[in-house]
């Protein structure tokens, strides 16, 4: 796999301003956003669409970190998977045996979840498709057809991450150095 060295010594005013930001409210800047910040619109298109989905996918942060979750393991973003595994633990109160499931690829203990799970890993992997009976069975559970099109924010916000990541591999942060994740299959 490709890795880009990025050797930027003028940082933007755009990546300087989110990057300061992130910092008064995470107290850090997360190594993904400093290598993402080498390219303004990149920084700035994933933290607007992050922001957005938080706010108006219609789900809630459970399910908001299922979603992210399911997406970087779909990608193999150790990255997100770390950090969001650190986020459902610490900030959204995903159960563990949840946030387990999802990164050993086995099924959710929660059939709502697991169906929301489900369907964004096949959108993930079928890039968008889906098939009538696959959406039938995630609304029987008590989603709507508008939650499928949230799915599909929260698949672009990960796809700016997770392909970035790819290519530009940060560090895992401290913070999140405790749910460090290796795909195995």
């Amino acid at each position: 796999m490709a890795h880009l060295k990025l050797e930027n010594n003028t940082v933007s005013s755009i990546t300087s301003s989110i990057l300061d930001a992130t910092k008064s409210k995470l107290g850090f800047a997360p190594n993904m956003y400093v290598k993402m910040g080498n390219n303004p619109a990149l920084l700035d298109a994933y933290t607007y669409s992050y922001n957005s989905f938080r706010a108006n996918s219609g789900f809630n942060y459970i399910e908001q970190e299922v979603i992210f979750l399911s997406i970087a393991f779909e990608n193999n973003c150790e990255y997100c998977v770390a950090a969001h595994s650190f986020v459902a633990d610490m900030m959204s109160k995903v159960p563990t045996e949840v946030t387990d499931a999802i990164r050993n690829n086995q099924q959710i203990p929660d059939l709502k979840l697991g169906a929301l799970s489900k369907l964004t890993r096949s959108l993930t992997v079928n890039r968008g498709m889906a098939s009538q009976t696959e959406i039938d069975d995630f609304i029987a559970v008590g989603y709507t057809e508008a939650h499928v099109l949230g799915i599909i924010a929260g698949i672009g916000v990960k796809a700016l991450s997770n392909y970035s990541n790819h290519l530009t591999n940060p560090e895992v942060d401290a913070a999140f150095a405790g749910r460090k994740w290796e795909k195995r299959i």
